[in-house]
């Protein structure tokens, strides 16, 4: 299993319509490719200079999905993030493995 972990950091200035445009419009469409299972956006807990940062996950069982991503939806999906949005926020991304899951 991998994550596909985005990290943004947003202006407070576009802070409320961000963060209801992910969960209403974005988030979902990324989950329509039916590429990953789930997703998590979680709010990253450390004061900043500016604005407010958030890591959204997606889980998915393998690597070719997330290169079919990568190919077919990705530019898309992040130049209508880009031109939302446009100097507004910074983002990277990482590819996580998960190792082992335990639970509770």
């Amino acid at each position: 299993m991998y994550i596909y972990n985005v990290t943004v950091n947003i202006e407070e200035s576009v802070h409320d319509d961000w963060l209801n445009w992910m969960k209403e419009v974005h988030i979902p469409e990324v989950l329509a490719t039916g590429l990953f299972i789930d997703n998590r956006l979680c709010e990253v807990m450390v004061e900043e200079e500016q604005g407010i940062t958030y890591s959204i996950q997606y889980r998915l069982k393998d690597l070719a999905s997330l290169d079919r991503y990568q190919k077919n939806f990705a530019p898309k999906l992040q130049a209508e993030h880009t031109a939302r949005y446009r100097d507004k926020f910074v983002a990277f991304r990482t590819i996580l493995r998960i190792e082992d899951e335990i639970s509770a």
